[in-house]
């Protein structure tokens, strides 16, 4: 599998990169007891700070929202995930634990402040290309409702749309059988090459170590 970005995007967001992360032999279930505690601590730090800022003010926040206003995505109408996470924090709506692979994609997402996507890799088909979607571009989203991503950064592989900074699909979304998986990070255009490479390190070395298997890490830029 090849994993591209398009010209388009590039010409747009200058410095626009991901990091990508392909996930073998792993067991997904119920997150562990240390991994559920930093993540409800976590949580109540977010919302003692969102006290004194608005989310808004987070450089991570920030940054994406730039990106997604660029591409010519309304920000205030489509959020980026993280935004997203964040505000349901400040509301004192903390997120529940769901199973180990997507509680773990809602600690680094948070921690980092960028979206991050967590893939099966056995419900993806070809090559994949992350680009500016048109009207053709589409799914059910996580959120339960069928999405559109033109003027939109979408992940697409030979069968259509099924990723994005925004949120992501029905289609490939991780579940307890899961047993292959591929992790996109949507990583801040102004973030170094050895700051992205380091992210990575982190968040593979914790995932292989809650779900075993094997991982291989790639900066795309």
């Amino acid at each position: 599998m090849e994993i591209k970005l398009s010209n388009t995007l590039i010409e747009k967001v200058p410095g626009f990169k991901v990091g990508v992360i392909q996930y073998n032999n792993i067991e997904i279930g119920e997150s562990p007891q240390m991994l559920r505690g930093r993540l409800q601590l976590f949580q109540e730090s977010i919302h003692f700070d969102l006290q004194d800022k608005n989310v808004t003010d987070f450089e991570g926040i920030k940054e994406w929202r730039q990106v997604f206003k660029t591409v010519g995505t309304d920000p205030s109408r489509y959020r980026p995930s993280i935004e997203a996470l964040y505000r349901r924090i400040k509301k004192h709506t903390y997120l529940q634990p769901v199973h180990s692979g997507v509680d773990l994609n809602n600690f680094f997402s948070l921690e980092y402040q960028v979206p991050i996507g967590l893939y099966d890799f056995d419900a993806l088909e070809g090559d994949i290309l992350i680009t500016i979607g048109d009207e053709n571009a589409h799914y059910e989203g996580l959120n339960g409702r069928n999405v559109t991503f033109s003027n939109s950064i979408v992940s697409l592989d030979n069968q259509g749309a099924f990723g994005s900074p925004y949120v992501d699909s029905v289609r490939t979304k991780v579940t307890a059988t899961t047993k292959n998986a591929l992790q996109i990070v949507y990583l801040k255009p102004s973030t170094d090459l050895d700051n992205a490479e380091r992210l990575l390190s982190s968040l593979q070395q914790m995932f292989n170590q809650i779900h075993g298997g094997e991982g291989r890490a790639l900066v795309i830029s």
